[in-house]
C-alpha cells in the first residue's frame, strides 16, 4: 500500500476535539475511539490539508478516497469500520455548525460476506485453559482470565477492563461493563470462580504489593494488560495447548462459549443477555456455527453421512 504524508497539525487538533467529544456524549470503548483515531488520520493524510482540511471534505472526495482505499486492497469490512467514523464525525461538524451539510449521508456501506465465528471444541478448550503454569503468580492469573473469559463470554476489552469491584463471590456473579456503557450481570461457574479466587488470595496480592490498585487483572508492574498483550498469551498457550494459532484469537473464547452454550441446549434470548448484545440478530450468528458443527459430526460418524 502507498505511504502517505504525516496528518496535518490541523487536522490532528479536529481528531482530538471530536474524540473527546464523543467519548463524553457517548461513553464509546477505547478500541472504538482508537479505530476512530485511525480512520480519520488515514483521510487527514490522504487529503493533504487541502480544501479546507478533514472537516472541510466533500461527498466527492470521500467518494474517491474510498475508490483509493479499494485500489489499494483495504477490505469491505476495513470500509465499512471507516464509513462509521465518517458518519460520526460529520454528523459531530454538523452539530457543532462548523458546516451545513453531512458529506457522509449518502455513502452506501459496502457488501460483508457473512463470516461464520471461529470456535474451538471442547476439548481444545480443555487443553487450553490447563497450559498456563499456575505454580507462579502470572500464569495463576493467566488462568484465571482464561477461564472467566470462556465462562463468560466477555470480549477482551470487557476482560482487561474489569476492575476488582467487579467481582461478587458471594453471589457468584460479575459486573460486566460492555459496549455503550451498558452493564450486565454474568455467572462466574464453579471453576472460573474456583480459579479466580485462587488467583485473589494467592497471585493477585503478590503482584500489587503494598498498593491499591483498581484493576482486577494486573501486569508485575501494577498496571492491568493490554488488549493486545492478552491476544499474545492465548497465541503462546494455544500453540503450547497443541491448537494452530491462527486459528484461535481472544475473541475465539466468546464465540466458543456461545457455541457450545447452544450445544448443549442454551436459548437465544438467554444467550443474548450473558454476551450483552443489543439486537437478537446478533447473536443469531452462533446457530449457524452450532449447525455447522452438528453437519460435521453428523458426515463423520453417521453410517449415511
Amino acid at each position: 500500500m502507498m505511504a502517505l504524508p504525516p496528518v496535518p497539525e490541523a487536522d490532528a487538533a479536529v481528531i482530538d476535539r471530536f474524540i473527546d467529544a464523543v467519548w463524553a456524549e457517548s461513553g464509546l470503548s477505547r478500541p472504538t475511539l482508537d479505530s476512530y483515531r485511525r480512520d480519520l488520520a488515514g483521510l487527514a493524510r490522504w487529503r493533504g490539508g487541502r480544501g479546507g482540511g478533514l472537516a472541510g471534505a466533500e461527498r466527492g472526495t470521500l467518494f474517491d478516497y474510498l475508490a483509493w482505499r479499494t485500489g489499494e486492497g483495504y477490505s469491505p469490512r476495513s470500509n465499512a469500520r471507516l464509513l462509521s467514523a465518517l458518519r460520526a464525525f460529520y454528523a459531530w461538524c454538523l452539530r457543532r455548525g462548523e458546516r451545513g451539510d453531512d458529506p457522509a449521508a449518502l455513502l452506501e456501506s459496502p457488501k460483508l460476506p457473512r463470516s461464520l465465528p471461529k470456535a474451538i471444541t471442547e476439548s481444545q478448550i480443555e487443553a487450553l485453559l490447563t497450559a498456563p503454569d499456575v505454580d507462579t503468580p502470572l500464569g495463576l492469573r493467566d488462568r484465571a482470565m482464561l477461564e472467566l473469559m470462556y465462562a463468560c463470554g466477555l470480549r477482551v476489552s470487557e476482560l482487561v477492563e474489569l476492575p476488582a469491584t467487579a467481582v461478587n463471590l458471594r453471589q457468584g456473579v460479575l459486573r460486566v461493563t460492555g459496549k455503550g456503557r451498558k452493564e450486565r450481570l454474568v455467572p462466574l461457574g464453579e471453576e472460573a470462580q474456583h480459579w479466580l479466587e485462587r488467583y485473589l488470595s494467592r497471585a493477585r496480592p503478590q503482584l500489587a504489593g503494598k498498593r491499591s490498585l483498581p484493576p482486577l487483572f494486573l501486569e508485575a508492574r501494577g498496571e492491568a494488560p493490554s488488549r493486545q498483550q492478552f491476544w499474545r498469551l492465548v497465541k503462546r498457550y494455544a500453540a503450547a495447548a497443541g491448537i494452530d494459532p491462527d486459528r484461535l484469537s481472544p475473541h475465539g473464547l466468546r464465540h466458543s462459549f456461545a457455541t457450545h452454550l447452544l450445544n448443549h441446549g442454551a436459548d437465544l434470548r438467554s444467550l443474548q443477555m450473558l454476551l450483552g448484545h443489543s439486537s437478537l440478530s446478533t447473536t443469531q450468528i452462533y446457530t449457524l456455527v452450532a449447525r455447522e458443527q452438528l453437519k460435521q459430526l453428523h458426515a463423520k460418524h453417521h453410517p449415511r453421512g
